[in-house]
């Protein structure tokens, strides 16, 4: 494929990633109501068509400029899979967990047993660790320009949904945000600790 292929490709992955960042740091700011949708409206179904387009972008810029970054081939092919299949693995998990139509930003009832007493966010935290994986396997200067892009979602949608679940769930939300990190932190420890200590010792 020729390099004008490889560029119009990297410059649409930027262009979509950065579509979709921008409408998620400005619900966050409290500027629109972009993220979370709440229902299927304008705003679910231009996120989500920019998400998938731009999967299939970076799925087409990796075969592109596939190991153009030239990192040792071996460890970043370990490593990388190693932190995709593990970081998906909690995403999935997590998803299920909380439900296929809260994941798309539907609005839902409060969820904070299973993955989520660990994290109010485990879905972001494996889908952090994914993209860095993907980043790695791919081994592509430009892939890795857009996994960026995609970091700074994992990172930024936990701010654009929060004041919509303080609205939302009121002092449930906010006892549950009291005790469980937005990411991770000493209280994932204490609470996977718990988890494992024998009823006995309770």
């Amino acid at each position: 494929m020729s390099d004008a292929a490889t560029l119009a490709a990297f410059a649409a992955g930027v262009g979509l990633g950065l579509t979709n960042l921008a409408g998620i740091v400005a619900s966050a700011l409290g500027l629109v109501d972009y993220w979370p949708p709440g229902e299927r409206d304008w705003q679910y179904y231009t996120h989500w068509s920019i998400s998938h387009g731009l999967n299939v972008v970076v799925l087409a810029l990796t075969s592109l400029d596939w190991n153009g970054l030239g990192l040792p081939r071996g460890p970043s092919l370990v490593a990388g899979a190693a932190l995709f299949v593990a970081g998906y693995a909690v995403a999935i998990a997590a998803g299920l967990d909380l439900g296929v139509e809260e994941t798309k930003g539907l609005a839902g009832e409060l969820r904070t047993g299973g993955w989520y007493r660990y994290s109010r966010n485990p879905q972001y935290v494996g889908y952090v660790a994914a993209t860095i994986g993907f980043a790695l396997v791919a081994n592509s200067a430009l892939v890795a320009v857009v996994c960026a892009i995609y970091l700074a979602w994992w990172l930024a949608l936990p701010f654009a949904e929060e004041p919509w679940l303080r609205e939302r769930y009121g002092d449930d939300y906010e006892r549950y945000a009291d005790r469980v990190p937005r990411f991770l932190g000493r209280r994932t420890v204490r609470a996977l600790v718990d988890r494992d200590a024998p009823t006995a010792s309770k």
